[in-house]
């Protein structure tokens, strides 16, 4: 469970460099791809576009 924790952790971090609109479709993608798939290949998902 740690190792989750710590992904949130980056996560949370990754969005609070992004300005607003960025963040806000962020968000958007975010609850798409909640839809669809688990948080680790959400957070996969991030690191890949930064």
């Amino acid at each position: 469970m740690s190792n989750n924790n710590m992904n949130m952790a980056e996560l949370m971090s990754l969005l609070a460099k992004m300005d607003k609109k960025d963040l806000e479709q962020g968000l958007n993608k975010v609850s798409q791809m909640l839809k669809t798939k688990d948080a680790n290949s959400i957070i996969d998902e991030f690191k890949k576009n930064t």
